[in-house]
């Protein structure tokens, strides 16, 4: 039996939060932990490598400089981190480039526009998964493979975490607590940005 979004996410008793928050001025693979981030309408993450109205990835800026920054926010479950645990490889938060590690939300099964809460004041929507890239090879031999699947129909899955723009600014810290707010209508999986 597939369950729905909504019936995957927690109850109030076992509430979404953040676990941790990074953020690096300049385009490395990991992000150090930071105490608290700041998140811009519209931009992303004050002071990020990523922040910007325009693509920052250095990919996607080959490509197209005016494109839209529809990775302005990078988020990653914790819960993933467990899984890579058990299979051989250590993995702890910021280290592949996320700016929120969460825990208690199944991310990549949300619909894109989806609109995340954390903490007080701000909110991100997200745009779509995150696709892993060789990088990650370099930093533990393998580890692409883990994060590339295909499900029992036959489907790539990708398991990298999920790409956001900030829809409202604010502060985020460790232990704040996240709200899922479903869009309305028609409800479109997340794909690869």
């Amino acid at each position: 039996m597939v369950t729905s979004p909504l019936e995957q996410h927690p109850q109030p008793d076992h509430a979404a939060a953040v676990v941790s928050v990074s953020l690096d001025d300049a385009h490395r693979f990991s992000k150090p932990a930071a105490s608290r981030i700041r998140l811009l309408e519209g931009l992303g993450v004050e002071g990020d490598a990523h922040a910007g109205v325009t693509v920052r990835h250095r990919y996607h800026v080959k490509k197209d400089p005016t494109a839209p920054n529809l990775t302005q926010v990078h988020l990653i479950p914790a819960e993933l981190f467990d899984e890579l645990a058990h299979r051989g490889f250590t993995v702890r938060p910021g280290e592949h480039g996320e700016n929120v590690t969460t825990r208690g939300i199944d991310l990549t099964a949300l619909p894109r526009g989806t609109r995340l809460h954390l903490g007080a004041d701000a909110v991100v929507a997200l745009t779509g998964l995150r696709n892993p890239c060789s990088l990650i090879n370099g930093y533990q031999g393998g580890l692409m493979k883990q994060l590339i699947d295909t499900d029992a129909d036959g489907r790539i899955t990708r398991k990298a975490g999920v790409m956001s723009v900030v829809a409202s600014g604010g502060t985020v810290e460790a232990g704040d607590t996240i709200r899922i707010e479903l869009p309305e209508g028609e409800r479109v999986p997340l794909d690869v940005v």
